[in-house]
């Protein structure tokens, strides 16, 4: 026995592994009690040490609020009875029984693959933070056709706004024809009212994703992918001074490269598949002009005068105490038309302007060329030459204590 427990067996695993003596002797007493029967492992008879009720209240817990984690609930229960299992071993026990926070949240629910029947039927926007242009941060705003993979309208700008998103949808709806379906995420410049207002009027229904739901935005989060990893990894290689050269990189890019190459999922090139099975419709100017004006209700004072963004404008009379529709321009609010009812009743007459654009429309601010001018550099010549030399604190002791030893 001595000799088998200095050895080392193969196992029936393959490794290498050593018996103990102790070990040798107990399964041969077993061997001649019970043959070799009594060597195979019995089952395991292990009585649970926590009380039934404890766990039965606890998954009553879970199934009241799914929210709650496995530490609070323990939290719960010694609160309430004094005493509680485990955080783990309440885990462990909602596990088994499928009272998992994932499985009661719907979280593992499987999503399968969706892609529109033909091109314009659904276009997904988003909007994409982009780099450094001329000291601001760039940002992104696509529009992607979910049939094709073909990106219908983009715009770079510097705000995140509504102005910029409604942009790039106008670019695309000229270039490609009008959606059936928009499909926005909740970010401000998707929820904001002129942009409903602008889908309304062109009849293009609107869908916005749950919050915390991003499911069915998959594709345009994909072609930002792409973008970050083929467009702007060459934008931090080259000279962009301006916005409006990036612009022109993207639409280059977009039309030479991304929309001629061979789509994984649908094994055409976004262009080719658009251009076979597209048959775009595309709205009359003057709507398309009337969608994209702003709107803002106001109601008519005493004076038959309404304000709009620190201006004030005169109306007809006849609407005092009324609340009438205002539509311009953004870029022009010197023009603004007045509507009661879906009638219109003139042009507003201004009378005190103080603002001539909307408050998103913002002229572009590009960083000018360097002048050279070193102005700390000026501040410090111009000290030294008034005070001779800089202070020094560390010798005014010094020459304190001399003129004390002189005295």
């Amino acid at each position: 026995m001595r000799a088998l427990a200095a050895q080392a067996h193969t196992a029936p695993s393959g490794q290498e592994v050593q018996v103990s003596r102790q070990t040798i002797d107990r399964w041969v007493r077993a061997y001649r009690k019970g043959g070799y029967a009594a060597l195979r492992p019995g089952p395991r008879r292990v009585e649970p040490r926590t009380p039934p009720e404890a766990l039965e209240l606890a998954c009553q817990l879970r199934k009241e609020d799914p929210a709650r984690s496995g530490a609070h609930i323990a939290e719960v229960l010694r609160a309430a009875q004094g005493w509680s299992p485990h955080p783990r071993t309440l885990e462990r026990h909602f596990k088994v029984l499928g009272l998992s926070r994932a499985a009661l949240s719907g979280a593992n629910v499987a999503f399968g693959r969706f892609q529109a029947d033909y091109p314009n039927e659904l276009w997904t926007g988003d909007a994409l933070h982009g780099p450094v242009i001329a000291g601001r941060k760039a940002v992104l705003f696509a529009f992607i056709d979910d049939c094709s993979r073909l990106i219908t309208g983009h715009r770079w700008s510097y705000t995140e706004d509504t102005l910029a998103a409604e942009f790039a949808l106008r670019r695309g709806i000229l270039a490609r024809g009008l959606p059936s379906t928009c499909y926005l995420d909740n970010g401000s410049p998707f929820i904001c009212r002129q942009l409903l207002r602008a889908l309304a009027v062109l009849g293009v229904r609107l869908v916005h994703s749950k919050p915390g739901r991003p499911e069915g935005r998959g594709k345009i989060e994909r072609f930002f992918r792409t973008v970050r990893g083929q467009f702007l990894v060459e934008v931090a290689h080259s000279d962009i001074p301006s916005l409006d050269v990036l612009e022109e990189r993207f639409v280059a890019w977009v039309e030479q490269s991304y929309h001629r190459r061979q789509h994984s999922e649908t094994g055409e090139a976004p262009i080719e598949r658009f251009s076979r099975l597209a048959q775009p419709r595309f709205p009359d100017q003057e709507l398309l002009r009337e969608a994209f004006l702003f709107s803002e209700t106001r109601t008519v004072t005493k004076l038959a005068t309404v304000s709009l963004f620190a201006n004030s404008y005169e109306v007809d009379a006849a609407l005092v105490g009324r609340k009438v529709e205002l539509v311009f321009d953004p870029f022009n609010l010197e023009k603004v038309v007045v509507r009661y009812m879906g009638r219109d009743f003139g042009l507003a007459v201004p009378q005190k302007i103080g603002r001539h654009s909307h408050p998103m429309a913002k002229p572009k601010a590009e960083a000018g060329p360097p002048t050279g001018i070193d102005y700390l550099g000026l501040l410090e010549a111009r000290h030294k030459a008034e005070l001779g030399r800089l202070i020094g604190y560390r010798d005014m002791g010094s020459d304190i204590a001399e003129a004390r030893g002189g005295e």
